[in-house]
């Protein structure tokens, strides 16, 4: 009687992992800090997970989401935190936490400008919501004041950094900003005479100083201003 052979599997490789939503954002993540957000493509997320584009979107329903889901996991390492700030540090805390936020984008400026356009709903994010409104409140930023200016605070966040990190993403960037600079040094007083008048401010400070100055105007502008007036 013949000895039963043993069969042999065909596949060359190991059984696939199963799909998930946190495998898909873990690899996208991956793929856009070593090679950029461009590569984020859907087609190229399948060829890495081995499988098809369509069944990704039982996962994420569409780019943005994906650019959501993306932002989101950025924010884990920006250590935000809903606790009450020290007494009367509301302020400065809130200036750190926002500078963290746009420093975190500058090394990713397509995603800055992709959630310029996004409303972003995960968890992190809106737990960032949560602590900005939370240092508004007490800061004594009526409620409404609060609300709208936690809006406001972040587009400016993040189109400080979309603005900043594709120009630093662009070679001819810096060309740019001296040729601006001879302009407004040769500007004719009489055909430009308020530009003569502080011609000196216009390219002062440092770039530090003047984001400091901004996110300092933009809370006292939402402090001191009730919508409708």
């Amino acid at each position: 009687m013949s000895q039963r052979r043993v069969p042999v599997s065909r596949r060359d490789r190991p059984a696939k992992a199963p799909l998930s939503r946190a495998g898909l954002v873990a690899v996208a993540l991956r793929i856009m800090r070593e090679e950029g957000l461009e590569r984020v493509t859907m087609r190229r997320l399948a060829t890495e997970l081995d499988t098809g584009p369509a069944s990704l979107y039982v996962y994420v329903r569409n780019t943005a989401e994906l650019h959501g889901a993306l932002l989101d996991e950025l924010l884990a390492d920006l250590g935000h935190h809903p606790g009450a700030p020290a007494a009367g540090a509301w302020r400065d805390e809130l200036i750190g936490l926002l500078t963290a936020y746009t420093e975190m984008l500058f090394g990713y400026p397509s995603l800055a400008r992709s959630v310029l356009t996004l409303r972003p709903s995960g968890p992190r994010y809106l737990g960032l919501i949560n602590t900005i409104l939370g240092l508004l409140l007490a800061g004594g930023v009526p409620a409404r004041q609060a609300a709208w200016g936690a809006d406001v605070l972040l587009q400016h966040a993040t189109a400080t950094a979309a603005e900043h990190g594709s120009r630093d993403e662009d070679a001819a960037a810096a060309g740019e900003e001296e040729e601006l600079l001879a302009v407004v040094r040769e500007a004719d007083p009489a055909t430009y005479p308020h530009i003569n008048q502080v011609r000196d401010e216009l390219f002062s400070g440092t770039g530090e100083q003047r984001a400091h100055w901004a996110l300092t105007a933009v809370i006292e502008g939402i402090r001191r201003t009730a919508p409708g007036s």
